[in-house]
């Protein structure tokens, strides 16, 4: 389990109206690695507006289609959950997640 990984998560929310969704970790390594039991994710949307605060993904990361990261909707996820391993996102990716993630959270 990385930053940066993809899964496919079962009965996400009780707001999702989906069975399923896939979510890509953002939190830091050394959480991952901690005994904390939840994970900060972004969800992965088939929608792409163009907004600063979405990463475009696709077949290359391991999705059937092209999508979007949505990192104005982060939540934490039991890790538990994170078992259905989608794919990676590439170094290139992992940089347009950190510059998405440094506009939804207004970090300089």
């Amino acid at each position: 389990m990385n930053r940066g990984d993809l899964y496919r998560v079962s009965h996400p929310g009780s707001n999702d109206p989906k069975r399923y969704r896939v979510f890509v970790i953002v939190s830091r390594g050394i959480l991952i690695e901690s005994k904390f039991t939840t994970l900060i994710c972004a969800p992965v949307y088939t929608k792409y507006d163009g907004l600063s605060t979405q990463v475009p993904v696709g077949i290359d990361e391991g999705l059937k289609h092209d999508s979007s990261i949505h990192c104005d909707e982060l939540v934490s996820l039991p890790k538990s959950k994170l078992t259905n391993f989608i794919g990676t996102l590439s170094a290139e990716k992992i940089d347009e997640l950190n510059e998405a993630l440094k506009a939804a959270l207004d970090i300089p």
